[in-house]
């Protein structure tokens, strides 16, 4: 098993006529991941290197089986392509576009909780499954199968984390890029629970960042719910207050959401945190001995 994605995802790409869309949709499914259509309005009946390109994403879920969808259109779009995923029947949308405005994703996250869809993003990297299926922009050739599930706010970091995990000889169940934006489908503790419930996953890493009070909500979580040993590390020690670091929720607003606050959280909860992304990797191979 793994989450998210797996060998049983078919995927589905809005904007798989797009530049960015291309190139990560063909690596998806250069890594082994079942990608059944593209859809772009108005261009059906095209394809690419043999992809179907159809007009709606509800072509895709009737004629060819999606149960997927990775979201590439260009942000004034891309709430309304999120919106025809879900009314078309996928069960996951992975939704990869920056700069969605925060007032359309409060109403998305309403709509996908309303009708049991699962989504990540936005400006998220997406998730693999090692071995099974990449959906988004990670970097699939750094990472092998294991049992270490990777949940995470930061792309960068959790490549960086993943890849000395694997230099460690040690692989990962799922890795999943939850998006930095302050409004996201998925929280850690959704993922979190995925994890906690999936027997592939045996010990779990947390990669947080300044700003909001998701990593508090998840070291509660964690205390009380999971029996999986969890470590975890939180980016921005040194970020000043009231300026946007990198992602659009990464941001401290008074004595709010410092990394300082979350670490103290998280150790409250008994979850070890690293200083570093390297310590980090070291705390979680600590786990698996």
């Amino acid at each position: 098993m793994a989450i998210l994605v797996d060998t049983e995802t078919r995927l589905v790409v809005q904007g798989l006529t797009g530049s960015e869309g291309r190139f990560h949709g063909l690596r998806n499914r250069a890594y082994g991941t079942t990608l059944v259509a593209g859809v772009t309005p108005g261009k059906g009946g095209q394809d690419v290197e043999g992809v179907p390109v159809l007009d709606t994403v509800a072509q895709a879920v009737e004629e060819h089986g999606a149960n997927t969808s990775m979201v590439f259109v260009p942000a004034p779009f891309a709430a309304d392509a999120v919106y025809e995923a879900i009314d078309a029947g996928v069960h996951t949308v992975i939704a990869i576009t920056e700069g969605i405005p925060a007032h359309d994703m409060l109403r998305i996250h309403a709509y996908v909780r309303a009708r049991g869809v699962r989504m990540l993003g936005p400006n998220c990297p997406g998730a693999l499954s090692p071995g099974k299926a990449n959906v988004g922009i990670i970097p699939a050739e750094i990472f092998t199968p294991g049992s270490i599930g990777l949940v995470s706010r930061s792309g960068t970091l959790t490549y960086q984390i993943g890849h000395e995990l694997t230099q460690m000889g040690l692989g990962n169940s799922t890795i999943v890029g939850i998006g930095g934006d302050p409004v996201v489908g998925s929280s850690f503790v959704d993922i979190l629970r995925l994890f906690q419930d999936d027997p592939e996953t045996e010990y779990v890493v947390l990669v947080g960042e300044i700003g909001g009070d998701e990593e508090e909500k998840a070291a509660t979580f964690i205390e009380s719910e999971m029996t999986k040993p969890v470590v975890a590390y939180i980016a921005g020690f040194t970020a000043p207050p009231g300026k946007t670091m990198g992602h659009a929720g990464a941001i401290i607003s008074g004595s709010a959401g410092t990394a300082v606050a979350k670490k103290e959280a998280l150790e409250a909860c008994g979850i070890r945190v690293g200083t570093t992304p390297t310590e980090t990797a070291e705390l979680a191979a600590e786990l698996t001995r």
